[in-house]
């Protein structure tokens, strides 16, 4: 077995512990932002929907509306 001079085990666990806290500092921040970015731009709604119908020349029921919205929910 080789012996390192000056090799010291609590320079690994100092190593790993900062890993962990990193990852898991990294973890909550990308969240927070992510949940931030969702609430300021939120995913497609139905009046999203109606305005794509309008721009297509298309006046849409509520029927057809629904059929989309379920179908994306269905789709995530």
């Amino acid at each position: 077995m080789i012996i390192l001079a000056g090799f010291d085990w609590s320079s690994v666990l100092y190593l790993v512990i900062g890993l962990v806290v990193g990852g898991v500092a990294g973890f909550m921040i990308a969240r927070s932002l992510i949940k931030k970015e969702l609430k300021k731009n939120p995913p497609i709604n139905e009046n999203m929907i109606r305005a794509m119908f309008m721009q297509m020349g298309r006046k849409p029921s509520e029927a057809q509306i629904r059929q989309v919205m379920n179908s994306i929910n269905k789709n995530k």
